[in-house]
């Protein structure tokens, strides 16, 4: 198992290209289980997950052909499995997004109830309810959610209770070969959904509502072969540049895309950040000052995104000032405050609202990781602590972030990968 070790106490300084978004290109791999012929999807992160998800494909009987440019070529033609097993599934929650493609394809699905990050109940009940409404019959026995459309799948009206981002991905997925129209409302915004809904356009689908919370889908009898790159990470730009503004550093972002960022941005310009925007990069200097705390509460796109929350806590945690931190999105995503306290943070917890008080800077300590963001505060927390850090479990930051530790150290910070 690797940890990381990390010296704190450096400025980060210099360039990063940021990679694609593992939030996007998991849902558009699971798509391409439609389409019987050749694809390309370009810009994929090299991440665990992403491998996971290959890995699934292949089991199902998809030929996959990696490339050493970020790209990968599949061919579902020959579709010979409709089961996702819980062996593959269980490290990885958004393998749910493959019950969609599988039932609009072969009319049966069998996927494992997933696993992924301990931070709250995301319940696959939304995905099996709005499922029933194009037609599918449902069970859940054995660990798996087996679902059934003989006679195919019919364009529907689905509503959701409430904004479910892979619920959205599946019946969108779903829809796209549906006899019919299919309509689906509060729809969540996110760009991963609209980069999805994108590619199924480049295959062939008919979409209108891209990027609005109501999505019209005009079912099509086949899907075709086609090329679509990946959207950048928002997240990973975010988490890099909140650990430069932490750092009181200063760092160019290339190859991103700002106008998927805006609450990030804004929250770090309250902090004191210097801001300045192009087509694909981002500039962000702090001129050696120290960041003031900020307040935050999450919300779906274009709010302020839960998946950095725990990347402001560690901002927060050595800015000037006192900052409120509220979680709405999942109920047990502040399981990083722990081991953030453990380094001497400020930290006063009240359900899922943190109150801060920033310190001048935190002591190195001995932490473990709980989920793919909160690994990412505790890094956070290393580069700006003083003495040495050990992070723990960094296997769930591998879920999300292609060589963080490479990037990190190509802007000064002092960070190695030790297996134990």
């Amino acid at each position: 198992m690797d940890r990381f070790i990390i010296r704190g106490g450096q400025q980060l300084f210099g360039e990063v290209r940021v990679s694609g978004a593992k939030n996007a290109a998991l849902p558009i791999l699971a798509a391409t289980l439609m389409v019987p012929g050749k694809v390309r999807i370009e810009n994929l992160p090299h991440l665990n997950d992403v491998t996971t998800m290959l890995q699934l494909l292949g089991r199902m009987g998809v030929d996959v052909l990696l490339d050493d440019t970020g790209s990968v070529e599949l061919d579902a033609t020959r579709l010979s499995s409709v089961v996702a097993p819980y062996d593959l599934v269980r490290t990885m929650r958004a393998s749910i997004v493959v019950l969609g493609p599988l039932l609009a394809r072969a009319h049966e699905a069998e996927v494992s109830l997933p696993g992924g990050c301990a931070i709250g109940a995301r319940p696959v009940n939304l995905h099996i309810d709005a499922l029933e409404r194009l037609g599918v019959e449902f069970e859940v026995t054995d660990g798996y959610i087996k679902g059934r459309a003989p006679d195919g799948l019919i364009g529907g009206k689905v509503i959701f209770e409430k904004v479910t981002v892979t619920g959205t991905e599946n019946i969108l997925m779903a829809s796209v070969l549906a006899r019919g129209e299919s309509i689906i409302e509060n729809a969540a915004c996110e760009p991963e959904v609209s980069d999805l809904a994108n590619c199924l356009v480049a295959f062939g689908a008919k979409i209108d509502g891209i990027g609005t919370d109501t999505l019209r889908i005009e079912g099509v009898p086949e899907l075709s072969g086609g090329v679509h790159r990946v959207i950048p990470d928002r997240i990973e730009a975010g988490t890099f540049l909140v650990a430069v503004a932490a750092t009181r550093g200063s760092c160019t972002l290339t190859h991103c895309e700002p106008r998927h960022m805006g609450a990030i941005l804004l929250k770090l310009q309250e902090a004191g950040a210097l801001v300045e925007c192009g087509e694909d990069f981002v500039r962000l200097d702090m001129e050696g000052r120290r960041p003031r705390a900020v307040n935050i509460s999450t919300a779906e796109y274009p709010g302020f995104a839960t998946d950095m929350q725990a990347q402001f806590v560690a901002l927060n945690a050595i800015a000037e000032g006192n900052g409120r931190i509220t979680e709405t999105i999942f109920e047990n995503r502040m399981m990083h405050i722990p081991e953030i306290q453990r380094m001497g943070a400020l930290i006063d917890l009240q359900g899922a609202t943190a109150y801060l008080t920033g310190i001048e800077v935190l002591q190195g300590a001995p932490v473990m990781s709980t989920d793919l963001r909160a690994s990412a505060s505790l890094v956070l927390a290393g580069l700006v602590a003083d003495g040495e850090t050990i992070v723990d479990r960094v296997y769930h930051i591998d879920r999300g972030y292609e060589r963080i530790e490479e990037k990190l150290r190509r802007l000064g910070a002092n960070i190695e990968r030790v297996r134990m």
